[in-house]
């Protein structure tokens, strides 16, 4: 999403690190061609105005112009302010009595259906016991697509059809969550425009018979600035207490992230990073500084990491790494689970100094060398999965028509996996004093 506005902060930051010293001039430059990148992102011009005037106070200060490494300061002084103009970070509200109910509102095509159940499955496994309700009685089978969503991931949904109206539904499913002891309710309103003023009202009498401690604004992160207007009016009809970006991962310009926060004064609470019910990122302002300014999001990728991974088997497969007893039966285990993290340009992206890459990557390409991998240690018996070394030139062949691939293919992922043999075992012989944490490094990223 914030590829090119990374390409073009990069490209400003790149210049000013070729220089020594930075005069007045050179800040003013630098910071015109921010100015510039953060408007062809679609940001809102009020908000790169007093971004850029900030920052241009800041490094034009002391604390640059004497500094002995003043571009790093000048992107350190951006990645601050950058943090600044995002917001704080805000969770959801789940104190005092229970069940606790979040409203989801938005446009039309918003991805609000998809996004409460995503929600109720990410509410789940922090221990809530969420209840889903179909109040969407104006989209053809929106009702029907939540009760799937519901079966897909073992949910309660409370529906009562088409015919009676969206507060009723709300105010039903409240009373049904109390006796059920649901802790959380979760409303799946319709989609409506910001300027009708009767479905606006609608929203209105939700409000007022259900009484949620959360008003969740889902946004389509590709409708640019208009997103900003329509937050902007949403919060003076109904009172917003957070908004949802969702499409986080499409090729959008990503502006609207950037302005929503600092427009409505309203704080982003998540982030829909794909399509699946588990692609949903709770919102960290440094963290998404981070990986605009191309500097990776490493805790991000620890928690995916942390999510899909048994942690036992984790630290059973880093204490083989760093032994060097790590074999084709282990890389295959560590591949599945690295496939169930998403996309691996995605994954690549939130580690620094590798974003890069995945610029001349393609996510087809990728996940399809994967599973070539995965097919040729599929062929393979469990012996020669153990013990590659007995791997033959006529087992090479054998494995080759097996998987589909050539015995060249063969011999690139022998040789590949030997040098990492021998990579991990150094890792593990330089860290002998210090093996938890090394093996837990291994454990998540020994199959990149």
């Amino acid at each position: 999403m914030f590829e090119n506005l990374q390409d073009k902060l990069q490209s400003v930051f790149d210049k000013l690190s070729s220089r020594g010293k930075l005069s007045e001039a050179d800040v003013d430059v630098a910071l015109r061609e921010v100015r510039l990148a953060l408007l062809e992102a679609d940001v809102n011009f009020k908000v790169v105005k007093d971004f850029v005037q900030r920052v241009r106070e800041r490094a034009i200060g002391v604390e640059v112009m004497r500094s002995l490494t003043p571009a790093q300061q000048v992107i350190k002084i951006v990645h601050e302010e950058l943090i600044a103009t995002l917001g704080e970070p805000a969770r959801l509200d789940l104190s005092g009595p229970s069940p606790h109910v979040i409203m989801l509102v938005g446009l039309q095509g918003s991805g609000k259906t998809t996004m409460a159940a995503k929600l109720a499955l990410s509410l789940r496994k922090s221990g809530q016991r969420p209840l889903l309700v179909a109040a969407d009685t104006y989209r053809p089978a929106a009702v029907t697509q939540l009760e799937v969503l519901g079966r897909q991931l073992e949910m309660p949904v409370h529906s009562e059809g088409t015919k009676v109206a969206p507060p009723q539904i709300c105010a039903n499913a409240v009373k049904h969550a109390r006796e059920a002891a649901h802790s959380v309710v979760l409303l799946d309103t319709a989609g409506r425009l910001h300027i009708n003023d009767e479905m606006m009202g609608e929203l209105e009498k939700v409000k007022a018979r259900t009484e949620p401690q959360e008003v969740l604004l889902v946004v389509d992160a590709m409708t640019g600035q208009d997103a900003v207007r329509v937050a902007d009016e949403f919060n003076k009809r109904v009172g917003l207490t957070g908004l949802i970006l969702t499409k986080v991962d499409g090729d959008a310009r990503g502006g609207a992230a950037i302005s929503v926060r600092a427009v409505t004064g309203v704080p982003i609470k998540f982030l829909g990073v794909g399509e699946k019910t588990d692609a949903l990122e709770v919102f960290h302002p440094d963290r998404l500084a981070g990986r605009i300014l191309g500097m990776g999001d490493v805790l991000s990728a620890i928690e995916k990491a942390q999510q899909v991974m048994d942690q036992d088997q984790a630290l059973k497969m880093g204490q083989k790494m760093v032994k060097g007893e790590f074999d084709l039966e282990d890389f295959r285990a560590q591949l599945q689970q690295l496939k169930k993290m998403g996309p691996l340009t995605q994954l690549l992206d939130m580690i620094p100094g590798l974003s890069g890459m995945t610029k001349q990557l393609s996510p087809d390409v990728t996940d399809q060398q994967l599973r070539v991998i995965e097919a040729i240690i599929n062929s393979m018996t469990p012996e020669e999965r153990h013990f590659p070394r007995i791997i033959n030139a006529s087992r090479k062949r054998r494995i080759s028509r097996g998987s589909g691939t050539s015995v060249q293919d063969v011999n690139e992922l022998l040789s590949q996996f030997r040098q990492m043999q021998k990579m991990m075992k150094q890792f593990g012989d330089v860290g002998k004093h210090g093996r938890g944490k090394m093996r837990g490094l291994l454990s998540m990223f020994g199959g990149l």
